[in-house]
């Protein structure tokens, strides 16, 4: 087994000491408010599987520094627009990630501290796909 340097959990902490993370509570009360915008990184299996936030937007984890990057062939003009920018995954272990890396990049985000699970907890809208 290869020795790691950094644990994951590790990295994740080391993410969430540093960027700006918002409360489930906190989140929905800002769902009816057009200048914000969730991005779900979520696998679209996951998205399929569990439901999403209304009206989030689906950026799959892998993609995230193409689409937000006006320089590159995969840009997607959703990021360039002047919104607030909430990320989330299923636990907050992959948006806190996600979100520091932007943050590197000099992109402006936040993350749903306690992810989507969290999200149904607290009540939180969901909306199902339909099926295919």
């Amino acid at each position: 087994m290869p020795q790691l340097t950094t644990t994951a959990a590790e990295m994740v902490r080391a993410a969430r000491a540093r960027i700006d993370e918002v409360a489930t509570p906190d989140a929905i009360a800002l769902m009816d408010n057009p200048s914000v915008v969730f991005v779900d990184l979520r696998d679209v299996r996951e998205r399929h599987r569990s439901g999403s936030i209304p009206g989030s937007v689906h950026c799959p984890r892998g993609m995230l520094e193409f689409w937000v990057d006006p320089d590159s062939l995969y840009f997607k003009p959703i990021f360039g627009e002047d919104r607030r920018f909430i990320f989330h995954c299923a636990s907050g272990w992959r948006s806190a990630l996600s979100v520091a890396t932007l943050q590197d990049m000099g992109f402006q985000a936040a993350h749903l501290k306690d992810g989507f699970t969290g999200w149904v907890d607290h009540g939180g809208p969901v909306e199902r796909a339909e099926p295919t």
